[in-house]
């Protein structure tokens, strides 16, 4: 800041989008101020400590092989531990798994065998497998884009298997069941699900924000700090301060974004909710996914197989996700004890996250990333400028960074897009 207060840059939000925006702004030599409402850092991406549980805001995953998280974070401190490659699929017939045999060939029998899908599948599988894995990330997102459900049936693959395999799994990936996700979305995941390693940090998911926090210079993020308004000279605090800003960013999700930025489209979102249990023992020995067949869950998986610290020592942390945010604990417990096989009426209900906007939606067709220019001197980034993923907001704030320090650099100002 110069002697008045004033800061070249102000970004709204401390969420991944915002703190990406202000390291490369601050890499860039200018003055910002990271202006967060919250205690903490981190936006949807948050852990809460809870009696001796560590609880995420919602079931997460960390993916190893995104490249913006490749670029910014030293994934040595984070100490990730890794979830079992592919998932198990419960249903009236058991449970069987999905894996790539590839990666793990030990634990493929189900699908070599032809217990998960017909050789024919597996074959269309393995090309499509392949050649996401292969190609450059460039032309799948040149692609033609169709429905997830049309990219999978055009590649080959049965519908009773995209209906009766993937579309389960997949519905907790998206938060959508239709299968109506953009396939150049669809691509790209399934590029960085095979090439990297889906993980979390042993300390939650909230250490990788606060990682990414942890670079900041002093006196750029305030915390507690929550903008009531975006002017011309910058913004508006709700205690009453003004931080007079040449720039502003706004890094929040779609609805807060909106009420900063009038006139700003708010995109449709997906919705989920997930359920925390405690259990004496564990239902499932191993840091495997559990895909529901049946589609009245998501998933589940026990966490304490994943990180152990998570729970206390002689508990298990049971995770579950259900589409939308209705979802009653008492029917979803009744479901675990069909998929897990057994007696889930002395687990204990933790805690219920209803979270109603987790994800932006990603119809095809979808623009992978877009401008974050808005207005004269204004901006605004997140996922839902990009695509639902860590990857995703971290770019669309790396991008605002790119436009700012353009704009900033240019004369006139900058026009709005």
């Amino acid at each position: 800041m110069d002697a008045s207060g004033a800061v070249d840059v102000a970004v709204v939000g401390a969420g991944v989008a915002g703190l990406a925006c202000a390291l490369d702004l601050v890499a860039a030599g200018r003055r910002v101020r990271l202006l967060e409402a919250s205690e903490a850092v981190g936006g949807r991406m948050r852990t809460d400590l809870r009696d001796g549980f560590r609880l995420d805001r919602g079931f997460q995953v960390f993916n190893t092989s995104y490249p913006q998280v490749r670029r910014r974070l030293d994934l040595r401190p984070l100490r990730l531990r890794p979830f079992t490659p592919g998932f198990l699929l419960a249903g009236p017939a058991g449970r069987r798994r999905v894996v790539d045999p590839l990666r793990r060939p030990g634990l493929a029998g189900d699908l070599l065998a032809g217990r998960v899908v017909p050789p024919r599948d597996a074959a269309a599988l393995g090309v499509l497998t392949v050649r996401d894995a292969l190609l450059p990330a460039a032309l799948l997102r040149r692609g033609r884009d169709v429905p997830a459900a049309v990219a999978l049936r055009g590649a080959g693959v049965s519908r009773a298997t995209v209906d009766g395999v993937l579309r389960p799994f997949l519905s907790g990936v998206f938060l959508e069941d239709g299968l109506a996700t953009s396939s150049r979305v669809l691509h790209l995941y399934w590029r960085s699900l095979v090439r990297g390693t889906l993980a979390l940090p042993a300390a939650g998911i909230g250490a990788v924000p606060a990682a990414l926090a942890g670079r900041l210079p002093p006196g750029v993020l305030e915390l507690g700090a929550r903008v009531a308004q975006v002017h011309r000279d910058g913004v508006l605090l709700a205690d009453g301060r003004e931080v007079a800003a040449r720039r502003v960013v706004v890094a929040a999700e779609p609805a807060a974004a909106a009420a900063l930025l009038p006139g700003l489209p708010v995109p449709e979102t997906r919705s989920v909710t997930t359920f925390y249990h405690a259990a004496e023992r564990s239902p499932l020995a191993e840091p495997t996914l559990l895909v529901d067949a049946g589609r009245r869950l998501l998933n589940s998986v026990v966490l304490s197989e994943v990180v152990p610290g998570c729970a206390p020592r002689g508990l298990s942390l049971v995770s579950t996700s259900v589409l939308g945010t209705t979802a009653e604990e008492g029917p979803v417990r009744a479901r675990l004890a069909d998929l897990y096989g057994c007696d889930t009426s002395g687990w204990e209900p933790l805690a219920a996250y209803r979270i109603p906007g987790a994800l932006p939606a990603m119809p095809a067709p979808h623009p992978l990333t877009r401008t974050t220019r808005w207005a004269p001197g204004r901006y605004v980034c997140g996922d839902h400028r990009a695509t639902g993923s860590v990857q995703g907001a971290l770019a669309s704030g790396a991008r605002a960074a790119r436009e700012v320090l353009a704009d900033l650099s240019s004369r006139p100002g900058p026009r709005a897009a």
